[in-house]
């Protein structure tokens, strides 16, 4: 069988795999894909998603960054291996992971999100304004990236930009928005 007919019909065998629910008998598939076609950037990447859904978090950052090395200028595989760094509490090492994605795609909404995390948690207060402010640029109707944003306004004690996200909120979430004003004390109905 030549390798095109090979790695065809491994591919089909792990989708078809997926398909049942059989993650481990795929795992082995993508593996043997790669065998055939050494880095290939679909098996790689496909043996990462299947190693994160088994819960093998260190498999997959080692098939992640086998897939970055490789393919340096795929933004999602930066975005992934970012996504599961920071899962591990790698967030060191998470950052630039995204900031990399960043580079490459800059309308990627999720990798502002997950930048502004992180520098949340790192009480990097400006900065993560400044990331939440692309999300909410490129992702405009997502509540996630306004609620951050409030939550941020209210930790830099800047309740009057937090009652401005408020606001917003609640023309198109107005949940949303009743639970920031549980959380925070403040009111959509306060003057800035």
């Amino acid at each position: 069988m030549n390798t095109a007919l090979a790695y065809g019909y491994l591919k089909l065998q792990a989708l078809v795999l997926l398909v049942f629910g059989r993650q481990t008998a795929a795992l082995d598939k993508f593996t043997q894909m790669l065998l055939v076609r050494p880095g290939d950037r679909y098996a790689l990447a496909s043996r990462a998603h299947v190693l994160a859904q088994l819960g093998d978090k260190h498999g997959a950052i080692g098939a992640l960054r086998e897939l970055v090395a490789r393919f340096p200028d795929t933004a999602a595989a930066w975005f992934n291996l970012a996504y599961m760094l920071e899962d591990l509490g790698g967030h060191a090492d998470a950052e630039p992971a995204f900031r990399r994605a960043l580079e490459i795609e800059p309308k990627m909404d999720r990798a502002w999100y997950g930048l502004a995390l992180l520098l949340i948690r790192d009480r990097r207060f400006e900065e993560a304004v400044q990331a939440l402010k692309k999300n909410t640029e490129l992702q405009p109707m997502s509540p996630f990236g306004w609620y951050q944003l409030a939550r941020v306004h209210v930790d830099r004690q800047d309740p009057d930009e937090a009652v401005k996200v408020i606001r917003h909120l609640k023309r198109f979430e107005p949940k949303v928005a009743a639970q920031l004003e549980r959380e925070t004390g403040l009111s959509a109905a306060q003057s800035s």
